[in-house]
Parts: structure tokens; C-alpha cells; sequence
């Protein structure tokens, strides 16, 4: 079990990029969140096998049809094992 931390950038709010991260990573078993920032970029908390944390961060890179990746960074972290589910964080 591993955490990452991926930060995206570009056109990513308002394409429905936050609804394409929660899929993929329920369907990977992710547990974490994702959400908007304020700096118009998308943040992405997921925990889980590192395997499945590669696809989401292949997936975060190339994003859903209307979105523009123009940067990803990303960082592992350890786990903190207190997510229950992968959801959408709407919280300013």
C-alpha cells in the first residue's frame, strides 16, 4: 500500500475531470479523493497497491476528452489508511 499525490494542471476544471478521476479510481479500488483547487488545478489524494496508483496517475495524465494536460507532478507518500472510499471532495 502506497499513497500518491498528484497535482494537474492545465484546462481541468470545468471538463469534468474530477468525475473521470473518481471513476477510474473506483474501478481500480482506490481508496482517497480528488477536488479542485483554487490555482484552477485538480488535486488527487489516492491510496492503494502501487500498481493501481500507476494507472490512475497514466489516466490523470492523459485526462478526459475535454481537459488540456499541460503538467502533472506527483509525489509518493505513506499511506495514512484513513479513507473508506474513493470520492469527490467539494469542499472550498
Amino acid at each position: 500500500m502506497k499513497r500518491i499525490v498528484i497535482k494537474i494542471r492545465g484546462l481541468v476544471q470545468g471538463v469534468g475531470f474530477r468525475a473521470y478521476v473518481y471513476t477510474i479510481a473506483r474501478r481500480l479500488g482506490l481508496k482517497g479523493f480528488v477536488k479542485n483547487l483554487d490555482d484552477g488545478s485538480v488535486l488527487v489524494v489516492a491510496e492503494g497497491p502501487e500498481e493501481a496508483l500507476e494507472q490512475l496517475l497514466d489516466a490523470c495524465r492523459r485526462g478526459p476528452p475535454a481537459a488540456i494536460v499541460e503538467a502533472v507532478e506527483y509525489r509518493y507518500e505513506n499511506p495514512s489508511n484513513r479513507f473508506q472510499s474513493f470520492y469527490i471532495d467539494y469542499d472550498p
